[in-house]
């Protein structure tokens, strides 16, 4: 909090620059000219080179309700829910590694451009995990420290059984960071929980908790080769020794639960192919489903 002493320096401070502003209005421009240009970078520039085939759209379910907002870390972006208090959706591109990963932090940090409020404590003896969903270890090793230090933002976590995010959670994000990045180069992920139309919360907080959770992988297409996807849809009480098999779904199920429109950008015809097929055989899966979890 502002103390009186501080609050009398910033009166006297901004006293000067009130009365120049009144004097020369035409200051005023400056600010908003800055203001414009970075919004401009933001959407024409930042997050789109952040994103593959567009933003994700939010258009139907209980994600519309209340208000959310687009968040920019250096290594992913998210959509952030202030009424659910989670995530509705997180994309990263995976890359070749690049850096040792380095220690976890102690903990998580609340995100000052939020204003749900939420902190590590919010999730202690709630039963719940702090689950990632921009992985620490996929940006630690392909971003390095201060980026995976953004992962313990509590706007990148969700509420996830232990069960859930220590087993077949874990199973396939070491997956995506290992196998799938050694046999397929670069590609984006976008993951994130799905609610109930009534979800219950955290108690003491406004955190939903989500009934499911979704992750996607595109590799984008190449001279040789179409783009193709793969998709799964992974429920709060998954079974953690299951076939990863299981779990792979189409990524038109994951619209339709979550309410969100993924890689608009995309030519209609080509979208609906893709989106509409299971093809874990372009993956390889089959040769890692039942790989055990490292817990």
């Amino acid at each position: 909090m502002i103390n009186t002493m501080t609050k009398n320096q910033l009166f006297r401070l901004a006293r000067p620059l009130f009365k120049l502003l009144v004097k020369h209005p035409k200051y005023i421009l400056v600010p908003l000219a800055i203001g414009a240009l970075w919004l401009m970078y933001e959407l024409f520039v930042a997050r789109p080179n952040m994103s593959y085939m567009g933003l994700p759209k939010v258009e139907s379910g209980i994600a519309t309700q209340g208000w959310s907002h687009v968040l920019r870390n250096e290594a992913y972006l998210l959509e952030y829910s202030e009424s659910l208090a989670n995530p509705l959706w997180v994309t990263y591109k995976v890359t070749d590694q690049h850096f040792k990963s380095g220690k976890r932090p102690s903990g998580f940090k609340a995100d000052w451009r939020s204003i749900a409020g939420i902190h590590h404590k919010s999730y202690t003896h709630s039963g719940y995990d702090r689950g990632h969903m921009a992985p620490n270890y996929i940006i630690a090793s392909r971003y390095g420290k201060s980026a995976q230090h953004e992962t313990f933002l509590m706007t990148n976590i969700t509420p996830q059984k232990p069960k859930l995010n220590q087993k077949s959670w874990q199973r396939l994000e070491e997956l995506v960071a290992n196998d799938f990045s050694k046999w397929n180069g670069d590609f984006w992920v976008v993951t994130g929980p799905i609610f109930s139309n009534t979800p219950k919360t955290i108690k003491g907080t406004k955190v939903a908790i989500p009934k499911a959770f979704y992750k996607i992988l595109i590799k984008p297409s190449t001279p040789e080769r179409p783009a193709k996807a793969l998709a799964f849809i992974f429920p709060q009480n998954a079974n953690p020794r299951a076939s990863l098999m299981q779990f792979v779904t189409t990524i038109d199920e994951v619209e339709k639960q979550t309410g969100i429109d993924f890689f608009s950008d995309l030519e209609d015809e080509f979208e609906e192919s893709l989106e509409s097929g299971k093809t874990p055989e372009a993956w390889r899966l089959g040769e890692v489903a039942n790989r055990p979890s490292r817990y």
